[in-house]
């Protein structure tokens, strides 16, 4: 129970590696605020609000478009008024671009793309921190901040600019809230997923998990649980003395 009484809020939460988080975090004992456009699971199943309280748990979910300040604003002002205050933000949420490189990405995708995955995270980090500024300090922190980037923002995403420059925009931005907020008590740390598989409906193309295998020295690909894992030792007091990390969650791939 390492999250025991902690209000955490995952964006993207409905699906995926924000599913898995979410699941994580409610079996830790934190009441857990599902952010996302719609509760409807892109791999099938229950919603994720249902099945932390089959469980036994503390769930809310809340429609929210993270590239929209009110949204986010709303998301974090509700989750207060209810429960008092916030201690852990997931900035999960994001989008894959339809790819390309340099030449075949307009403007429309490149924003489409950025407006999610970089901006969305910026968005989520300055309300957290506008929130965690109000809060006294628990143990030794005010709140905890964790970004979920990927292995592509630290090596180039062939063939998919956009998607890449977004994930690199929130390994800086985790930096950069870091070091500007360690003085008042806030963490901020992203974790990176590599590989992860995670039962989406349509699968990968087969040469491209193929590829993955080569790449990855771990005998298997990722799972969201592996993420979720990651997350939440960076959520907890286990990680207090740790802030502007990039934790790999990759199974070795950029070790090779």
């Amino acid at each position: 129970m390492r999250l025991r009484d902690r209000v955490a809020i995952v964006t993207g939460g409905a699906s995926g590696i924000g599913r898995a988080i979410a699941r994580r975090f409610a079996q830790e004992g934190a009441v857990v605020v599902i952010a996302d456009v719609t509760e409807t699971v892109r791999e099938g199943g229950e919603p994720t609000r249902a099945l932390i309280e089959a469980a036994g748990g503390t769930a809310r979910f809340h429609s929210c478009d993270v590239a929209r300040w009110p949204d986010m604003d709303g998301l974090v002002t509700a989750t207060v008024a209810e429960f008092g205050r916030l201690d852990v933000m997931v900035n999960n949420a994001a989008i894959g671009g339809r790819g390309g490189r340099l030449l075949d990405v307009d403007d429309g995708e490149w924003d489409r793309v950025m407006a999610v995955n970089a901006k969305g995270v910026f968005f989520g980090c300055k309300r957290a921190v506008q929130q965690f500024l109000t809060q006294p300090v628990l143990g030794e922190a005010r709140g905890r901040i964790v970004n979920i980037s990927s292995q592509h923002g630290m090596v180039a995403a062939p063939a998919d600019i956009a998607y890449g420059t977004g994930k690199a925009a929130v390994v800086y931005l985790t930096r950069q809230v870091a070091v500007d907020y360690a003085s008042d008590h806030i963490l901020c740390n992203a974790v990176a997923p590599g590989r992860i598989l995670t039962g989406k409906p349509l699968g990968d193309a087969p040469d491209s998990l193929e590829y993955s295998h080569m790449r990855t020295p771990w005998p298997r690909l990722g799972r969201p649980d592996d993420v979720a894992s990651a997350a939440l030792f960076l959520a907890s007091d286990e990680a207090t003395y740790i802030t502007g990390h990039n934790l790999m969650v990759d199974g070795g791939w950029m070790a090779y």
